[in-house]
This record gives C-alpha cells, sequence and structure tokens, in this order.
C-alpha cells in the first residue's frame, strides 16, 4: 500500500467518526484497522466528545478557518508517533498510536496527527463537504484534479434531477 493511500484511508476514518458519530465496526476499513492495530471498539460503539471535535475540525479545514479544533485534538490525544511493518509488506510506515490502544485514545491519536497534516498542506488528501442540499457531511477527495463535489453518487443524482425538474418546471 502507498503511504498517501494509507493516510487517505486514516482520513476516511476521521470522516465517518465525524459523519455518523461513530466507527462502524462492520465496515471493511474499519475492520481491518482495528484487527492490525489490535483495536477493540468502545461498548455501544460510543466516542464521547470525540465525534464533534473531529467534525468541527473538518469544518475548520474545509472553510480554510484556524485550526483550533486540531490543536485542542492534538492537546487531548497526543499522538504516539513511532514506524511500523506490521502488515508484513517490507516497508515502514508511520504510526500516530501503539498497536491495543483503547479505541477511543487510538482513534483520537491517529486522528489528531492526520488533521494536523492536513492543517499543515498534505498534498496527498483533500477534504470536502457534501454540497447537495441538506447534506454536509464530510469526504476525502483524492480524485486527480480535486474537485469532487458530493460525498456519494446518491447525492449527486439527486442534486442532478433536482436541477433538471426545476429547468423543465421553469421552462413549462
Amino acid at each position: 500500500m502507498k503511504y498517501g493511500d494509507y493516510i487517505g484511508n486514516v482520513t476516511r476514518l476521521a470522516v465517518e467518526l465525524a459523519n455518523t458519530g461513530t466507527l462502524d465496526q462492520h465496515g471493511e476499513l474499519v475492520a481491518t484497522f482495528f484487527a492490525e492495530h489490535e483495536v477493540t471498539a468502545p461498548p455501544g460503539g460510543d466516542y464521547g466528545e470525540l465525534p464533534d471535535l473531529v467534525r468541527t475540525a473538518l469544518a475548520q479545514s474545509v472553510d480554510g478557518a484556524a485550526p483550533d479544533a486540531v490543536h485542542r485534538l492534538l492537546r487531548e490525544y497526543p499522538p504516539d508517533m513511532h514506524l511500523s511493518d506490521h502488515d508484513g509488506l517490507g516497508g515502514w510506515h508511520i504510526h500516530f498510536s501503539r498497536n491495543g490502544t483503547p479505541a477511543k485514545r487510538w482513534a483520537g491519536q491517529l486522528m489528531a496527527a492526520q488533521l494536523a497534516l492536513i492543517a499543515a498542506g498534505e498534498p496527498a488528501v483533500t477534504l470536502g463537504r457534501c454540497a447537495a442540499a441538506g447534506c454536509g457531511n464530510y469526504f476525502v477527495d483524492q480524485s486527480r484534479n480535486r474537485t469532487r463535489r458530493f460525498c456519494s453518487n446518491a447525492c449527486a443524482s439527486r442534486t442532478t434531477v433536482a436541477a433538471h425538474r426545476a429547468r423543465a418546471a421553469k421552462s413549462s
């Protein structure tokens, strides 16, 4: 796995936590990360105030505001930076939390570090907020030209259909 893919996936975890309030243990990405890093989900998937803090950090990043929430994440969940080759692919990569750390702390450390890298201009990942009316979910845009506007195909389709219907009603 390329490092850009790894940090994109870490950022997807932050986006999932911000959008849903938890990390879906049944989702492939979360299940893989938890298994590889020996993390057990908290009872009831409760991450306390972490989802709100991550959501605020994402909003500040997308809006180009001062990264106050990232600073708070770094204070409350200071990363434990170290090198790991746990995946057996023969290459080292940076970890921001130790394997086996309780889930809330593990996620907080990982997300604090990744969102700090994004705030500092990490080029491999671009964040966005869905442009569909009434949605507002965040997403990771790793498209070639970084012009993605919607969090999902459903939001894109709903917006396209609404625009088509508005034009049709206007012309009748």
